[in-house]
């Protein structure tokens, strides 16, 4: 078969994703996180440059919409930057009579998000939970502008969303006032428009913006998300980013995992902004 694949955008100006062939031997369809998708990508393109009798179809959606591919076998691969649900992994259970096999494939910093002009530098943690749950309002309460906070947020099908809300906000509500973006790059290019903005998602996106340095809480020192401070832990919103399959991974999917995996493979995460995954 020889390599087909025309890049597209799908979810925001950043989103890309290789074509709609029909699903057939030879091709393996990889769908879900946003985060993920051009990172996806660039493997796809590598991976079929040197196996040209395989074709990757990859796309975004969110992880959300990923997994619930993955249940209804609509996917080969889903790509998640959050770990799966109990409940998810039931349904996956009940209808193959298997919870699923979760593989780490790179690693990455979930970053805050500030417009370039904003005069801060860190936030804690306590105090994006305040921003996101609508307790705090005002830049002048963290000791920035007297300005609204104008806050961006992602959809709730996004497994950034899910990172967010468990590991910053506690599983608090975001606030009503949040503006809900389709994509990580629509987040990106909202704050790097609204000089009052805060937003949050891949550091690999991080283009045109201020990212802070983020902070335990008010005792703790600032920590900017980087290879070292993501690898070794310290970055407090450091997180894996993962491929599920229905069951163990075999033949062809297993040549490309095994790929991925592979230093040719992580390489690729580095060039595209995130981390390695050991």
């Amino acid at each position: 078969m020889k390599l087909r694949a025309l890049i597209a955008p799908l979810v925001g100006f950043a989103s890309l994703a290789l074509s709609a062939l029909p699903a057939q031997a030879g091709t393996i369809t990889v769908k879900g996180s946003d985060t993920m998708v051009i990172l996806g990508q660039r493997w796809a393109e590598e991976y079929m440059k040197k196996h040209p009798e395989t074709v990757l179809q990859v796309t975004g959606g969110g992880s959300g919409t990923g997994i619930s591919a993955l249940i209804n076998g609509t996917t080969d691969i889903c790509e998640s930057s959050r770990t799966m649900k109990p409940a998810e992994k039931e349904k996956l259970r009940d209808r193959y009579n298997n919870s699923g096999t979760e593989i780490p494939v790179a690693r990455d910093g979930l970053a805050v998000y500030v417009n370039a002009s904003s005069p801060l530098t860190e936030i804690s943690i306590p105090d994006l939970k305040a921003i996101f749950t609508g307790k705090i309002t005002n830049w002048k309460q963290i000791g920035g502008p007297d300005n609204n906070i104008i806050v961006y947020s992602r959809e709730n099908s996004s497994g950034t969303y899910v990172f967010f809300k468990e590991h910053v906000l506690g599983g608090a509500d975001f606030t009503p006032r949040a503006q809900t973006m389709p994509g990580t790059a629509a987040v990106v290019n909202a704050v790097s428009k609204e000089k009052f903005g805060i937003g949050y998602g891949g550091a690999a996106y991080a283009k045109g913006i201020k990212i802070l340095k983020v902070k335990k809480d008010a005792a703790s020192p600032a920590i900017n998300p980087e290879k070292a401070t993501v690898l070794n832990g310290t970055y407090p919103l450091a997180r894996p980013l993962f491929f599920y399959l229905r069951n163990k991974a075999a033949g062809e999917i297993k040549s490309y995992i095994d790929w991925v995996l592979s230093p040719d493979g992580q390489a690729i995460v580095e060039k595209v902004g995130y981390y390695p995954v050991k």
